[in-house]
């Protein structure tokens, strides 16, 4: 019979203790679960404030029109970053996927969701009282909702929004716009669109690669008189 010796056996009965231990202090271990109560503090809160004057990494927000749209306590009318085609397409993007089921995609207020008996519907972004809002009036309306309309600030980031009310002035001047505002050599009205694909309604219509007027009419063959 195989016998162990004193030494060895001590051995493992003190890494034993040790294991055991370890074990149950990673297993049983002091801590409380979240909002739960706790005697140590004052307020019986578990749930600790951050420690007064500190930030979240990220979170300094030192330029404030850029976060509120206020100067002061008024709303501001200028963009915090130049308008620029990219600025203006992602706003677009954003403003298709959050603002158009009501608004619709032209700012009219005849969106998808007021055409199906929504009770309240939105106001018309061309409006005289819309036309003449400033810039930070929409950005707050993003931020802290207005009316029965709620807030869009854990849905939208800081620069979305700015890039959407930036596109929302661009649909403003695009249905306000005159004929002094129109470019040189531009038709006015602009020739409609020709689709390759009208879509499906869950899918977006696909326009057809535009040709050169010009060169189809002296394509076309003369009529013999």
């Amino acid at each position: 019979m195989l016998r162990l010796r004193p030494f060895s056996l001590a051995t493992v009965v003190a890494a034993a203790a040790l294991l055991s231990g370890c074990r149950i202090d990673m297993h049983v271990q002091p801590r409380q679960n979240p909002l739960s109560r706790s005697d140590f503090f004052a307020d019986q809160r578990s749930a600790r404030p951050p420690v007064e004057g500190t930030v979240a990494r990220g979170q300094l927000r030192a330029d404030t029109y850029f976060y509120t749209g206020k100067v002061g306590a008024s709303p501001g009318d200028y963009l915090p970053f130049p308008a620029t085609k990219a600025v203006l397409e992602r706003g677009r993007e954003r403003y298709n996927i959050y603002c158009a089921p009501c608004h619709s995609r032209v700012g009219d207020g005849n969106g998808f969701i007021p055409s199906r008996g929504f009770a309240r519907k939105p106001p018309s972004y061309h409006i005289e009282r819309l036309q003449k809002a400033p810039l930070g009036y929409f950005y707050d309306v993003m931020t802290n909702g207005f009316g029965i309309m709620s807030d869009y600030a854990s849905q939208i980031s800081p620069q979305d929004r700015w890039n959407i009310v930036a596109y929302i002035r661009a649909l403003q001047l695009s249905q306000n716009a005159t004929a002094a505002d129109v470019p040189a050599g531009q038709k006015v009205p602009s020739e409609p669109p020709k689709f390759r694909d009208v879509g499906t309604g869950a899918s977006l219509p696909e326009t057809a690669p535009q040709t050169d007027s010009k060169s189809e009419t002296d394509s076309k063959p003369e009529e013999v008189k």
